[in-house]
């Protein structure tokens, strides 16, 4: 049962309304189901989005940001729970390890790193924890077709790719996400498959 999932999103709004939007959608979603809301602590763009939307609609929302956010005052000041780490290092490791599942909403390249490490995570078999896309407005549909031609020229094992879990619309995400097996991955590194 998912009892909190970790959502990983930008810092900005971007340049279409759809993802503040669709941001809010899911924080809403969230609180409905009774899950909470993991995510990086930040009151701006779309991560101030999911955690208003949680918030807004009766839900808990814990956030992990490193001090030197915190001095650059973009901490949301409102959450139900906010941890204060020393780096973003330490920021992955606690939201991995206070999530029961990993979603990425659109975003930039830290978005991006922490898909990415979660899903390296669950590839090692570090953990079994769903990794999840929400493709708004297409915007990982390049993200999706790289994962398919790494996979197809022999770089990412077809059991790897499915590790990777992704839709359009986030209700269909969050029951996908609640009904997910994670397949049991080798616990070895093969050195083609990186």
């Amino acid at each position: 049962m998912l009892k909190r999932i970790c959502v990983f999103c930008g810092s900005s709004s971007g340049t279409d309304e759809i993802y503040a939007r669709t941001a809010l959608e899911v924080g809403r979603l969230l609180a409905q189901r009774g899950i909470e809301l993991v995510y990086g602590g930040g009151k701006v763009g779309l991560m101030g989005a999911v955690a208003d939307g949680c918030l807004s609609a009766g839900g808990r929302v814990v956030g992990v940001i490193p001090q030197m956010l915190v001095d650059k005052e973009v901490a949301h000041g409102g959450l139900t729970e906010l941890r204060v780490v020393q780096s973003m290092h330490e920021r992955k490791a606690m939201m991995a390890d206070l999530a029961d599942a990993f979603v990425a909403l659109p975003g930039g390249f830290g978005t991006w790193d922490e898909l990415c490490e979660a899903l390296t995570w669950s590839q090692l078999g570090l953990h079994r924890k769903a990794c999840a896309v929400l493709n708004v407005n297409g915007y990982y549909d390049s993200l999706l077709a790289m994962a398919d031609r790494a996979t197809a020229d022999g770089f990412v094992r077809p059991v790897h790719r499915e590790l990777l879990l992704a839709d359009t619309d986030p209700v269909r995400l969050l029951d996908r996400l609640a009904s997910y097996a994670v397949p049991l991955v080798d616990k070895w590194i093969d050195r083609s498959s990186r």
